[in-house]
């Protein structure tokens, strides 16, 4: 069976651990790290009471293997969690199973006391954001809702599971964005040193690189069968020499593709090579602009890719995709919930594309946005400049097009694209896409030490060590 990445991991919720900022909306970037990652930078265990010197020979499989201020981890949450890194990552089979165990009991004390404090501090996750996510992961893998939670059931975890599990990273969400990411800034002199350093680095350089890339998905279904996954790959080919011949790509992609952004001709839209999947910057790396790759397969099918763009952060002609965007927020309120908010919206959303309202016109008399003023206009935006869970719904939309209601940390939000255009950077605009990378590493820095800091204040106690 093909697995699902950002199921498993919820890698996918990463790029919802984001920075607030003016309007509620801007971001920094950042992500909750990985079980590989963050497993072994956790702090050393604060042992109150010392783990037995042995496994018990023959037990039940359930048992409590450790108390978080009185609140059990069992031996099946940590066994269930073993089974899926190393179904996840076959790499994790090279660990030895006793310190991988070990790792794993260690990462979940860690989430479990960020989670209690979450819980004190009131912050809250609603089913409208759960399903809200859940459909952002099924998006990125480039399936149905329904045909998500098919696969999430043959991966054996069971739906009530994996909803608990996008719930709490969501609570971890919103506390690293409370605790940590909203503490962590960076003047304008070091953005400034930043970029000059880069410069002076050619080996940085590179990791700064900005490309815009358009993908063709050709979509190969789980159950394909060799001949038909050959079908599927030889119809990719054609494609890409169709397309290395002068085709049109936007219009091949409109026609073609299986990808949700086929609207806005594949073009997924200039932004910093760390922020494209691995496979595809590996694959373009020596393509140039308006060049072909591919077709390149991933665990969602086959990609054609053409280079759109290539820009060097901080050289003179650094480029990105802009976006002019406007909203209407309705922030989270005791006296609505979210989803009256939701429904509202929706409403909106209703009279503006039977053309009974004007959006501007909306956004002025209901948005709680300091935009509202100005019709909810968010001016041009850049890559990165917004959270994700807002930016990711506006990348999806074409010029004119309105999003369904968006639950972001802030409030539910209604979306509109009024146009699209590659922008040369100002100085200030790579200083502030400087001051995001910038961000972003002293955010990882600050959170390894709260997480440290978290854990150390938790009262562990071991009870029997875990065993298979």
């Amino acid at each position: 069976m093909k697995h699902i990445r950002s199921i498993l991991t919820l890698s996918c919720l990463a790029a919802l651990a984001a920075t607030s900022g003016a309007q509620g909306l801007r971001t920094g970037g950042g992500g909750i790290t990985d079980i590989m990652r963050a497993g072994p930078r956790l702090a050393p265990p604060v042992q109150r009471s010392a783990p037995p010197a042995a496994a018990p020979v023959q037990r039940s499989a359930e048992y409590i293997v450790a108390l978080v201020n009185s609140e059990p981890i069992t031996n099946t949450e940590v066994q269930t969690r073993v089974t899926r890194l190393v179904r996840e990552n076959p790499e994790a089979e090279r660990v030895p199973r006793a310190e991988l165990t070990r790792l794993v009991l260690e990462r979940l004390i860690s989430e479990r006391a960020q989670l209690q404090l979450a819980k004190e501090n009131g912050i809250k996750v609603d089913d409208v954001a759960i399903d809200q996510a859940e459909q952002t992961v099924a998006r990125q893998n480039e399936l149905s809702v329904e045909e998500l939670r098919r696969r999430v059931v043959a991966e054996g975890i069971s739906a009530r599971q994996f909803r608990n599990d996008l719930r709490d990273q969501l609570l971890l969400t919103r506390l690293r964005d409370r605790e940590v990411e909203s503490k962590v800034k960076i003047s304008d002199s070091e953005a400034d040193e930043y970029l000059r350093d880069q410069r002076n680095s050619p080996t940085k350089a590179a990791a700064l690189q900005n490309i815009n890339l358009a993908q063709l998905l050709v979509a190969v279904p789980e159950s394909a069968t060799d001949a038909q996954v050959a079908t599927l790959q030889q119809k990719a080919q054609g494609l890409a020499q169709r397309a290395r011949s002068g085709e049109d790509f936007a219009k091949l992609v409109q026609e073609n593709s299986d990808s949700p952004d086929r609207a806005n001709g594949g073009a997924i839209g200039m932004r910093s090579a760390d922020r494209y999947p691995t496979l595809f910057v590996e694959a373009t790396q020596s393509t140039p602009v308006n060049g072909i790759a591919g077709p390149i397969r991933s665990g969602a099918g086959f990609h054609v890719l053409k280079v759109l763009a290539k820009a060097q952060l901080g050289a003179v002609d650094a480029t990105v995709t802009q976006t002019q965007v406007r909203h209407i927020l309705l922030l989270n309120d005791p006296k609505r919930t979210t989803a009256q908010a939701v429904a509202q919206l929706a409403e909106f959303k209703r009279r503006v594309q039977a053309g009974s309202a004007d959006f501007a016109g909306l956004a002025r008399d209901n948005s709680q946005d300091a935009s509202a003023k100005e019709g909810g206009d968010l001016g041009w935006s850049r890559p990165g400049q917004f959270v994700p869970e807002f930016e990711e719904a506006m990348d999806r939309l074409a010029p004119g097009q309105i999003s369904d209601p968006v639950v972001s940390r802030f409030g539910v939000h209604l979306i509109q694209v009024v146009g699209r255009r590659e922008s040369k950077l100002t100085q200030a605009e790579q200083r502030e896409a400087a001051r995001a990378v910038l961000r972003e590493q002293r955010v990882e820095e600050a959170f390894t030490t709260w997480v440290q800091e978290v854990r150390a204040r938790a009262y562990v106690e071991y009870r029997e060590a875990p065993q298979s």
